[in-house]
């Protein structure tokens, strides 16, 4: 078995194909059954070879808020091209019952102090202060200082799970219909985004939100803002006193009613793409990594970079898909809790250590490569525009690799390279 699966002939096939290549030849009792034992415990196949199953871990959603901004999401757009008052990013800070939400334009490069006064400014000033807020773990969001503003502000942070984007896909949700808007109206009317802005927090907050089934200013305030496409009646009657409180109080009752169904609905749909996997504590897993250049490149990534390091000890379980793991000295920089979607039963000899001195994985677990040098310039003449390009020589643990990068992304992250 092992020179049908680790010689330079075979290179590590599935147990299927092993046992079709190994049927004619020989035989013996149980033959299968020990060929797919054999395969499940090679440690250089769990740690290479990607799955075909369905994602890990059933839908899990936080409560539904008892009350307007009481729970809140934010999370921060960047990369923006710049406007002549300096703004490259947007935050988005959005009311998870209502939906409403607040556009902020703001820069990369603000510090935790700035964004704080701005948050008091914008949030606690009109809705008070909130309960808790789910954000990711951007370093802002993690930082001593947010931490402890927070809990002065008697609020609760509830930071997603590392390296998994979807739980806070309410936010995620919010900034891809933004954009949207935002690409619609410089198209259609030019200049920059930041003029819009304001328009567009206007149009989404007084538009049909379909999981509430009513705008979010009509959850908010009670009905939608007035303008030239919703006009109110001048002479309607305004509710006061006892009537008004139980009007909203009603329609909270029905939001919660509108967004349970709708949870239940996108839960559904979810956990049919979806498998159950859990692990007990004491259990060994693969934990999966990504390769990263340290650029952002032309959607191209490492190929070669092996998709698994580990084996490690699960710790402890944190919520129902969330586990702690015993990670290495190498790793000390990279959050220990992991969704289980980025785990992988170890079938091999926990005793076994892959050393991970030679993998250089950063805090945002990537596979990092230097590079070398500048093997050639070239320009790429776009339609209006011309970029400098260049190729560079990356230093891999299998030869050398070649890539195509902006200059100006090079030049800013390796001066040395252009001395």
């Amino acid at each position: 078995m092992n020179e049908a699966h680790k010689s330079r002939y075979s290179i590590h096939p599935g147990a299927d194909k092993m046992y079709q290549d190994l049927r004619y030849k020989y035989w013996w009792s149980g033959m299968k059954r020990d060929i797919a034992i054999y395969v499940g415990s090679c440690v250089t196949c769990a740690r290479v070879k990607a799955e075909h199953q369905r994602p890990s871990g059933l839908l899990e959603q936080p409560p539904i808020p008892i009350w307007k901004w009481e729970s809140i999401a934010m999370d921060f757009i960047t990369k923006l091209p710049p406007t002549p008052s300096g703004h490259d990013s947007i935050w988005v800070i959005v009311d998870r019952l209502t939906k409403s939400a607040h556009f902020l334009p703001i820069r990369e490069d603000y510090k935790v102090e700035r964004l704080a006064q701005i948050y008091t400014d914008e949030i606690i000033c009109n809705h008070g202060t909130p309960r808790d807020i789910i954000s990711d773990r951007d370093a802002r969001f993690t930082s001593r200082l947010w931490e402890m503003f927070q809990a002065a502000l008697g609020t609760s942070l509830n930071l997603s799970t590392a390296f998994h984007p979807q739980t806070d896909e309410h936010t995620e949700r919010t900034i891809r219909t933004l954009e949207d808007m935002l690409r619609a109206c410089v198209i259609d009317f030019g200049g920059s985004w930041n003029k819009y802005l304001p328009l567009v927090e206007f149009s989404y907050n007084n538009s049909y939100h379909t999981s509430i089934q009513m705008a979010p200013f009509d959850a908010l305030y009670g009905r939608r803002c007035r303008s030239p496409i919703v006009w109110h009646e001048i002479g309607r009657s305004q509710l006061t006193g006892p009537e008004l409180l139980h009007e909203t109080t009603g329609k909270i009752l029905q939001i919660r009613d509108n967004l349970a169904k709708a949870r239940d609905r996108q839960k559904s749909y979810a956990d049919r793409r979806r498998k159950p996997l859990e692990f007990g504590v004491g259990d060994y897993v693969l934990l999966k990594v990504s390769p990263w250049k340290g650029v952002v490149r032309f959607g191209k990534k490492g190929k070669l970079a092996p998709r698994y390091v580990g084996p490690f000890k699960i710790l402890e379980r944190i919520g129902k898909v969330a586990y702690k793991l015993e990670l290495p000295e190498e790793l000390s920089n990279v959050h220990p809790t992991f969704h289980v979607s980025n785990l992988r039963k170890c079938l091999a000899d926990h005793d076994l250590i892959i050393p991970l001195d030679d993998l250089q994985v950063n805090e945002t677990l990537h596979f990092v490569e230097k590079p070398v040098e500048i093997m050639d310039r070239q320009t790429k003449q776009l339609r209006r525009s011309r970029i400098p390009i260049v190729k560079v020589r990356w230093e891999g643990k299998r030869g050398a690799e070649f890539t195509w990068e902006l200059k100006c992304d090079m030049k800013a992250k390796y001066p040395q390279l252009f001395k």
